[in-house]
């Protein structure tokens, strides 16, 4: 009984200094990927209005109807409930990109949902958290506690991913050289600063992440390989092709750690539960992607 009291008083050391660093870290990668970003994706997307159905219906609306049964199912400690469902309201993670690219998947799609999911979530991260969180009365009593205000959620995700998102794309749009010179050297810095941001977290908290992983270990490795079956077979029971299948997978199994962390610091106060589950996703998807985007990309250069 000790160890499920003691969960949420498990202090994640991420100071207010620490916390602008994410903030601007999350707004710049954004800001790298929609200088990638063209009108003429979201018209691609459009032309093909079942890529983007299944791509929301996978990320926005299957993942965290299943998050809620696999808590209902599971039981786990509230603050870890509340923290699952936290991650499968957030938008696909950028790195999701990169992975489809290395995968062998639709590269152009993934840019483009992700562009869409980003532009949707300023809506649905917040909706889909108070809906499914207020469902769950353990998860219910801790919103309560923290009086969530879904347009201060929504606010926040407007200005780190929104005014990014669209800042990008005018630029593409009006100055395209500007924006491709920019982007060459934006995009893989972004991801160092984000990747030392997280290393930085993760050294600093070393004894936290030693002394309580185990709590978290199997249901975020569980809740992340749920995530990417979950995309890849609702894509082929649509009647996909196996590019865009391996890239739904991708922006469904690959959500924004970074911005759920920020979401749990900015108005959990960081509760230890939520921020020890959401810190652990940021760093084992990488890993996971990584491993996943290898696998199928091998198969692919074998054919």
């Amino acid at each position: 009984m000790q160890n499920i009291i003691d969960i949420d008083d498990i202090k994640i050391n991420f100071d207010e200094s620490g916390l602008w660093v994410l903030n601007i870290a999350i707004a710049i990668i954004m800001f790298g990927v929609a200088l990638g970003i063209s009108v003429k994706d979201f018209k691609r997307l459009f032309k093909n209005p079942k890529i983007v159905f299944v791509g929301v219906l996978s990320q926005f609306v299957l993942l965290p109807a299943a998050t809620f049964l696999i808590i209902l199912i599971l039981k786990p400690h509230p603050s870890f409930a509340l923290g699952m469902m936290m991650i499968a309201a957030c938008p696909g993670g950028n790195v999701s990109n990169f992975f489809s690219k290395m995968a062998g998947g639709n590269a152009a799609l993934s840019v483009s949902l992700t562009a869409f999911a980003t532009l949707i979530c300023i809506v649905m991260t917040p909706l889909n958290l108070q809906f499914w969180g207020s469902l769950y009365e353990p998860t219910n009593q801790i919103l309560k506690t923290v009086s969530l205000n879904p347009y201060d959620l929504f606010k926040l995700v407007s200005i780190i991913l929104g005014i990014p998102l669209i800042l990008g794309m005018l630029i593409r749009y009006y100055h395209p050289e500007m924006a491709h010179k920019i982007e060459k050297v934006l995009k893989p810095l972004s991801m160092l600063v984000f990747i030392a941001l997280i290393f930085i977290a993760f050294s600093q908290n070393l004894e936290v992440f030693i002394h309580h992983i185990h709590h978290v270990l199997f249901l975020v490795i569980f809740h992340n390989i749920f995530a990417n079956i979950l995309g890849f077979y609702t894509a082929k029971s649509f009647k996909l092709n196996k590019k865009d299948c391996k890239t739904i997978a991708m922006e469904t199994g690959i959500q924004n750690g970074g911005l759920g962390l920020l979401l749990i610091f900015g108005f959990f106060e960081g509760l230890g539960g939520m921020a020890l589950l959401a810190a652990f996703w940021g760093v084992w998807d990488v890993f996971s992607g990584m491993a996943l985007a290898t696998y199928w990309g091998r198969k692919s250069s074998l054919k």
